[in-house]
């Protein structure tokens, strides 16, 4: 009986430890978003058109359902937000048969070229605290999940 309640209490702690690491880790990806719309800001982008930007930025030529794949969502999801950008002069869509193509334009390259290198620095920064073993380590870590 003692060897089962054993058990069953270890099987409760790892489930227990488990659910506060989700916690965790939510918590993070949640500052961190809020801390990049912040950061951004200065460049009136969120943070989704600034995935945007990167993606449409790092290829020459992309197509919507590409960009959508991308970005781990539907290419209805992503229309409003294209269309913001478009208004703001930084992407051009381009409509060949059923295929609509996103391309930057010459403001959306501007943007991508001071934009991005700073946001990558911010975003590396975030983890500041820890030391170059530590990150590699946490890096492994995270890819076991």
């Amino acid at each position: 009986m003692k060897k089962s309640m054993i058990n069953y209490s270890s099987s409760k702690q790892e489930e227990r430890i488990g659910l506060t690491l989700w916690f965790r880790i939510t918590r993070i990806y949640n500052q961190s978003i809020r801390e990049s719309n912040q950061h951004l800001k200065k460049w009136e982008l969120s943070t989704a058109q600034f995935d945007v930007l990167v993606q449409v930025g790092s290829h020459e030529r992309l197509s919507q359902q590409e960009l959508a794949n991308r970005l781990f969502v539907t290419k209805g999801n992503i229309t409003q937000l294209l269309s913001k950008m478009e208004d703001l002069g930084l992407i051009k869509r381009e409509q060949e048969w059923k295929t609509k193509y996103l391309s930057l334009t010459e403001e959306g390259k501007e943007y991508f070229y001071e934009v991005v290198p700073k946001q990558e620095h911010f975003q590396a920064s975030q983890f500041s605290n820890l030391n170059y073993k530590e990150k590699k380590q946490l890096l492994n870590l995270l890819k076991k999940i």
